[in-house]
């Protein structure tokens, strides 16, 4: 039995976030069973993502899509939090609340009398989970692209022969809520042992410097600044070199075994170049990589999309179709991961995961 649409159901949060990674993390729980009240700012209209629209958005519409993508199953609230009655409102909500997620800067927080101090008078056993761009000790304000930029991310990102870019998607929001719903539930975990309330908190420009992984470790061990290099691997080849099939379509490679590379160039045709030395190993592919390239497109060229696809699976060599958003949806697996609303339009889940019983 799925257990997982129910197993936070007697979980009351409290959501004092707007944008993306707040709204994420409450949306989180919502999917979960819990009950979560999202408070936005009656006096500017709600949540600034509210009018966050494409032109192509339907006028008529009370929110946008971008909004829709972070508040699916949430009590909308609106209040003004300046105004005594509206803060009143506020504090007896958390009197029985078991989370408050917010992402106001904590010196608004304390003018507001909604700081982490305020609310634990009301609720010992609150956890509060608090966001910011540069940590508590900054007032500088962060979007996600410029946590991009100043966490590596932008430089590292782009064609080798271009400009520094940002990832389409909000990443670094996203990475800082899931570093927040981890700290929540090990708070909850400690709760429960001790009935103990806590105090969360991440930084966006912490959970982007956290998710460097390789790219950190090649600088702090090997002195490696990570240059643009496409959809390339530094430590690897060929990985994420596209390659464009008889018929123009276009394929991604991920060969990440010398046995997967034989067996590429077997399926290619081409079994004398996993022979040669320049690409025998790994370590040869990769400083001999722009050769490999050359070699394998041309290989590429011989074979159509259609029957290459299932023979590079088959072969167990990772390879996958470059997508544009509605080939996405096509997917089954893609189908799966959706939540409607009730006017019947659709969001993505923000949970992967099944948990059954």
């Amino acid at each position: 039995m799925n257990i997982q649409n129910h197993f936070f159901k007697d979980l009351k949060v409290i959501e004092l976030a707007s944008v993306l990674a707040g709204p994420a993390v409450g949306m989180f729980f919502a999917e979960l069973g819990a009950t979560v009240i999202k408070i936005e700012n009656k006096a500017k209209g709600g949540d600034i993502t509210r009018q966050w629209k494409l032109d192509r958005e339907q006028k008529e519409m009370s929110t946008s899509a971008y909004y829709r993508s972070v508040n699916w199953g949430k009590t909308q609230l609106f209040l003004d939090l300046k105004q005594p009655a509206d803060r009143a409102a506020l504090y007896a909500l958390v009197q029985t609340a078991d989370i408050v997620v917010s992402n106001f800067k904590p010196r608004s927080a304390q003018q507001l009398g909604i700081a982490y101090e305020d609310l634990k008078a009301l609720n010992e056993q609150l956890i509060f989970a608090q966001l910011t761009a540069f940590g508590l000790a900054s007032s500088r304000l962060g979007f996600d692209v410029v946590l991009q930029a100043e966490a590596g991310f932008m430089h590292m990102n782009g064609e080798a022969d271009g400009k520094a870019v940002k990832m389409p998607v909000a990443l670094i929001d996203l990475l800082a809520a899931h570093q927040l719903k981890e700290g929540i539930l090990v708070a909850l975990l400690q709760r429960f042992k001790t009935g103990k309330g806590s105090f969360i908190h991440v930084s966006l420009l912490e959970a982007a410097i956290a998710s460097l992984a390789n790219q950190a470790t090649n600088w702090l061990i090997a002195q490696h600044i990570p240059e643009r290099m496409g959809s390339q691997h530094p430590n690897i080849a060929p990985y994420g070199d596209i390659f464009h099939t008889k018929d123009q379509k276009a394929i991604v490679i991920a060969v990440g075994t010398d046995r997967q590379f034989s067996s590429l160039c077997a399926l290619l045709d081409v079994e004398d170049l996993a022979k040669q030395t320049d690409f025998k190993t790994n370590t040869m592919r990769v400083k001999n990589r722009a050769a490999l390239r050359d070699h394998l497109q041309i290989a590429f060229q011989y074979h159509n999309f259609e029957q290459l696809m299932p023979q590079l699976h088959q072969a167990g060599i990772p390879a996958g179709q470059i997508r544009n958003m509605q080939e996405v949806f096509q997917q089954e697996m893609a189908q799966n991961m959706l939540l409607k609303y009730e006017d019947g339009q659709a969001c993505v889940k923000s949970i992967a995961f099944s948990v059954e019983s």
